[in-house]
């Protein structure tokens, strides 16, 4: 990779940092400015782009438990979201053909619903890296908006295995096989290597050869290459070792994705009418944030839990980015709507980063009236802690806080 490229993302992306923001945001202002010094995009950085996007999609995959998936409060609030914000919003970019604006003048009906069904993902790096920061990664809502980010993910994959336009052979069938005999992975080869492949730089490189197997495997026989990697990273999910493969591979990921950031910077760069179409686009942001806090409400969750869930899953995602990738690529779209997407993108994680922040002091000032939205029974697993009598509550019962309960009891 050129060194300039190196150093204006890092540049750009240790900037945004310090004023609270993600990185990939610098990422994507450090593709524009390297397109204004006339730097073009490369064979090189879109290969390395490309094997960013298989390590995202493993990553997942390692997490994807087909039964933590199966609630309806996550699959099925999670499928009706999309649906609804698809929507609303291909409706709403039809309406605005009527405007001045010429990127919407020639929009076809699939072209806006593809529009809106790229801005109805939510980010997956952001919310991850949200949950993290605030230490709310176990917490209930922490769960239900990563298991509402797997099921998107889902949908990204299916719809960019349809627009690859290839055709599956009889051999495509065997392998999705696979994700019906997860013995083979508990019991036999594949777990012998995970098991004795150490903790250094062979479980790396292993957490690098299976995505690229699983993509090379699955574009043999017609299926898009990304979905082997989601399915290489879901045969393993079920196997002990996969949260300490996904973790040590998550830095490789996000280094490989600031190359797939850089190159929607260098495809184009943002006119006055696009950055106007993109804070449009961001403003419309709260509508599908509102939708997702009462529909999980709907599927009787607390209103607090509603309302963190909804806060971490605001902002538009980077599977939009690449969703309309896959468009421009068809031909479905131009490629001055990544930049807009990108631009978008960059606005709501500015819009979103203070609100989760400060999401708990946020929630108690309001919380009164989060609470009109909750229903008269709730989930029994989400039901609020009331104490009775106690005084005294201790919170892990290993070494210490059995001698604690111990002294505390004697008192």
């Amino acid at each position: 990779m050129d060194p300039l490229w190196i150093i204006f993302a890092f540049g750009f992306g240790f900037t945004v940092k310090q004023i609270g923001l993600p990185p990939l945001v610098g990422f994507l202002m450090a593709g524009f400015a390297l397109n204004l010094f006339g730097v073009e995009n490369s064979e090189t950085l879109t290969q390395i782009a490309d094997f960013g996007i298989l390590l995202l999609l493993f990553t997942i995959g390692l997490k994807l438990k087909i039964r933590n998936l199966l609630k309806p409060e996550i699959w099925a609030a999670s499928s009706l979201h999309m649906l609804i914000t698809t929507l609303f919003f291909g409706l709403l970019i039809l309406l605005f053909s009527f405007f001045s604006f010429s990127k919407f003048t020639n929009l076809s009906l699939q072209t806006s619903f593809l529009i809106a069904f790229a801005l109805s993902f939510s980010s997956t790096i952001f919310a991850v890296k949200i949950l993290e920061e605030t230490g709310s990664m176990k917490s209930k809502h922490g769960r239900i908006a990563i298991g509402i980010l797997v099921v998107q993910d889902i949908f990204a994959v299916i719809f960019l295995t349809l627009s690859s336009g290839k055709t599956p052979t009889v051999w495509a069938f065997a392998l999705l096989l696979l994700l019906f005999v997860p013995m083979l992975i508990k019991n036999r080869k594949l777990s012998f290597i995970l098991n004795h492949a150490g903790h250094g730089e062979l479980l790396i490189l292993l957490g690098v050869l299976l995505p690229l197997t699983g993509a090379g495997l699955f574009s043999l026989v017609g299926l898009k290459a990304d979905l082997g990697a989601l399915v290489f990273g879901m045969l393993l999910a079920d196997h002990y070792r996969a949260e300490e493969l996904a973790d040590i591979m998550m830095g490789f990921k996000d280094l490989f994705l600031a190359a797939f950031f850089l190159t929607i910077g260098l495809s184009d760069i943002p006119t006055p009418e696009s950055f106007s179409i993109a804070l449009l686009l961001a403003l419309l942001m709260p509508l599908k944030m509102l939708l997702l806090f009462i529909i999980l409400t709907r599927f009787k969750l607390r209103a607090r839990t509603s309302a963190l869930s909804s806060f971490s899953l605001a902002n538009y995602s980077e599977f939009g980015l690449i969703v309309g990738a896959a468009g421009v690529a068809s031909g479905w779209i131009s490629s001055e709507w990544l930049v807009i997407f990108a631009v978008s993108l960059s606005l709501t994680m500015i819009m979103v980063s203070p609100l989760n922040m400060q999401a708990q002091s946020i929630y108690a000032k309001f919380q009164n009236y989060f609470l009109r939205f909750e229903t008269e029974n709730r989930l029994p697993e989400d039901e609020p802690i009331v104490f009775g009598k106690e005084e005294v509550i201790v919170f892990g019962m290993g070494r210490t806080g059995s001698e604690v309960y111990e002294v505390m009891q004697d008192k």
